[in-house]
């Protein structure tokens, strides 16, 4: 029986605050020790084919997973018109915390895992954030992220392991990369962060494998770092034939592009 077949998953309805209820999948994998939550920056998260598809790869490797959207439907159209929401950072981190404690208060079989996030475009910067201001997230990793947008004094007192996931042919968000990785002051390159750059992947990673890079990539990272401190890793990379069972991403027709208007374009 593959390890995919014994996947727990759940519908959850969180409510975070008075008016405020956000739908989520809990997906968790028997005897798994980490738990890894998915942050992004545009609303539905738990309903974003990308997310899915790499959460399920991590389920491959003995990862459990949390899918939630950060804004309300209401919240989301207004971002639809505006943008605001999805670039403003401390709103979005303090979403993150709220659902991150209210899961853990609700699901108490969570409790002792380790916590992982990951975070997409402005998601990223949220990811980032959150861990700098909880402390219990053990690791941190960002794929076509905004982390340029956290603050320098955050990015200088960071100390989960980080690491950032770019595609080589989105060269403007390298560069704003390679500038949020440079204000990592308290981590160290080769050691617990890491810049690294997705051979032929575009900003959306549309490109066939390029997505089972991603995940082999985050997998190894979160089964890295995402321990009791004094054990041993525990979990398993996702291995080539993993991701050959699994059929390769394709883009689907509720993906959103990025906008031309770069000035609130969603990198």
């Amino acid at each position: 029986m593959s390890q995919q077949s014994q996947v727990q998953q759940s519908k959850l309805q969180l409510q975070i605050a008075r008016g405020i209820v956000l739908p989520g999948i809990l997906s968790v994998v028997p005897g798994s020790s980490k738990l890894v939550i998915f942050v992004h920056g545009s609303g539905s998260s738990h309903q974003s084919p990308r997310n899915q598809y790499v959460a399920r790869l991590m389920n491959e490797a003995n990862i459990s997973t949390f899918l939630c959207d950060l804004l309300t439907k209401a919240e989301e159209r207004e971002d639809n018109y505006t943008a605001e929401l999805r670039f403003n950072i401390p709103f979005l981190t303090t979403r993150v915390n709220a659902i991150i404690t209210k899961l853990l208060e609700q699901h108490t079989n969570l409790a002792n895992m380790q916590l992982g996030t990951f975070g997409a475009s402005t998601g990223g910067a949220a990811a980032i954030r959150v861990a700098v201001e909880r402390g219990d997230i053990k690791a941190v990793v960002s794929r076509g992220g905004r982390p340029d947008l956290v603050e320098k004094e955050y990015l200088a007192k960071l100390t989960a392991p980080t690491q950032l996931l770019v595609g080589s042919l989105d060269t403007e968000v390298i560069r704003m990369n390679q500038t949020a990785y440079n204000g990592m002051k308290l981590l160290k390159e080769g050691q617990n962060k890491q810049l690294y750059i997705v051979p032929g992947a575009s900003h959306l990673f549309e490109e066939r494998g390029t997505l089972e890079v991603v995940a082999r990539e985050a997998c190894a990272w979160f089964n890295k770092f995402c321990t009791i401190e004094g054990q041993s890793q525990q979990g398993t990379a996702v291995s080539q034939q993993q991701t050959a069972d699994i059929p390769s991403y394709r883009k689907t027709e509720i993906e959103e592009p990025i906008r031309p208007d770069t000035s609130k374009a969603e990198y």
